[in-house]
């Protein structure tokens, strides 16, 4: 729905009465307006401040309203621009259209047609805007996780993003590495209200200070070093929407402040700019470590942990949720595969420091490794393997010298059976072919030369 309030509105025009009486009107319609008298006037204006809508007229004395048009659109690519004139042509018309204007009104003219041409260059500007938010969204979205639980802390888990996902409040997700932070902010932005608009991720502690100041805030062109293009920064570009910072905790103290103030107030500066942006958006923030810790130890602002934890939501390590871990196998391993029972009790001892995210990657490396849709004990990670039961052995190692020798012997006997058969003699040991070879190297078994081994 459209709100005059968001409209930041540049008048442009010499005459002070028409001038004084457009501006008046505008702000009882709820715009914010700024005047100006001069084209130079305007252009200092616009190197302070980004405006959604620019009013120019045509005929101004020193800087004409085509060359202010042709200045504007070239510093504030953004800013929609509709052109005023006393005495127009066709040809002074298609030569602002040209130049960038959005539309064209000559003089006089009712006011309220004004007010409807400003509403609707806002509103075009913000589709331009969206569509822009969209392609890089796109380019940097991840395809999204269900979040899997039926434990108590996973309900409560839920229960919360119920309850805190339709706010418009900032929220801090605590929890371990790959324990889901990011599902969860996904989560969250869907119940809200901004859902149909972008959600933007960025790790702090994947990127250097100057790149991610640059990746949060954005550059103008020539601002630093390779800088060869204005670039927008990630506020911008989630404005409207909400923004997730992951490992916020790796924050340097200099990006604290900046990112303190966009919280206060939603003004910001691209870096190398005086121009102030006003942005709406949402913040989700989430670290591995203890964020009231941290700020204890002076390594994290106070006044900035507060605004970022308005409310906060601890996830749980898997360890501490194991009843979901044949849920979370079965998810992820998928119908077309099937998981050995022993395979399955490894999983289930295993203490999974890397979480969800570990257990995931283990999945994934077993399905490689397996042969026939089926994952035994021996396709999992080494890691896991080399667990040890409460017997002192590992999953992998026979009980003893004499189930060693029970085993070899079976081994054996099955695989003379089969005269030297190896894909019928794991069948009929209810094995993979890569397990069996394993087997037939351990134990030194060779079919006799007359038997067939494929």
């Amino acid at each position: 729905m459209f709100d005059p309030n968001k409209v930041d509105l540049l008048l442009v025009d010499d005459d002070a009465e028409f001038r004084s009486t457009v501006a008046r009107r505008c702000k009882r319609r709820g715009f914010q307006v700024q005047e100006a008298s001069s084209g130079e006037e305007a252009l200092g204006m616009a190197e302070r401040r980004q405006f959604d809508v620019a009013v120019l007229d045509m005929v101004m004395p020193s800087l004409s309203g085509l060359q202010l048009l042709e200045k504007l659109k070239a510093s504030n690519p953004e800013c929609e621009v509709i052109m005023l004139t006393g005495q127009g042509t066709i040809e002074t018309a298609v030569q602002a259209m040209k130049l960038g204007a959005i539309d064209f009104l000559s003089k006089p003219f009712p006011l309220a047609e004004l007010e409807i041409l400003i509403e609707n260059a806002y509103e075009t500007g913000q589709l331009r805007k969206e569509n822009r938010q969209l392609k890089t969204v796109l380019r940097r979205s991840q395809t999204e996780t269900e979040i899997i639980g039926k434990s108590a802390t996973m309900q409560e888990v839920f229960r919360l993003i119920d309850r805190a996902g339709p706010t418009d409040k900032a929220i801090l997700i605590q929890g371990e590495s790959g324990t889901g932070k990011e599902l969860v902010a996904r989560a969250l932005h869907r119940q809200s209200a901004r859902a149909d608009k972008p959600l933007v991720v960025i790790n702090c502690a994947a990127l250097p200070e100057s790149l991610l100041e640059s990746e949060l805030f954005g550059h103008e062109k020539g601002a630093f070093t390779g800088a060869v293009a204005a670039k927008p920064g990630l506020f911008e570009v989630a404005d409207g929407g909400t923004l997730f910072i992951d490992e916020i905790g790796e924050l340097a103290g200099s990006l604290q402040a900046k990112l303190l103030r966009v919280l206060e107030d939603g003004s910001m500066r691209r870096i190398g700019s005086i121009k102030e942006r006003r942005v709406d958006v949402r913040l989700l923030a989430a670290s591995n470590r203890n964020m009231a810790k941290e700020v204890a130890a002076g390594r994290f602002r106070e006044d900035l942990f507060y605004r970022i934890n308005v409310m906060s939501l601890q996830l749980p390590s898997l360890r501490d949720r194991k009843g979901d871990i044949p849920l979370l196998v079965s998810h992820f391993v998928g119908t077309e595969w099937t998981i050995d029972p022993r395979a399955m009790s490894a999983i289930e001892a295993y203490h999974w420091p890397g979480n969800v995210r570990q257990l995931i990657n283990a999945i994934d490396r077993a399905k490689i490794m397996a042969d026939d849709h089926v994952i035994y004990v021996e396709d999992l990670p080494p890691d896991i393997l080399e667990l040890r039961n409460t017997n002192g052995h590992s999953m992998m190692e026979p009980l003893g010298d004499e189930l060693a020798g029970i085993e070899r012997a079976h081994v054996m006997e099955v695989f003379n059976r089969e005269r030297g058969n190896k894909s019928r003699t794991a069948r009929a040991l209810g094995i993979n072919r890569r397990s069996l070879y394993r087997l037939l190297e351990k134990y030194q078994i060779a079919g006799p030369e007359s038997h067939h081994t494929a």
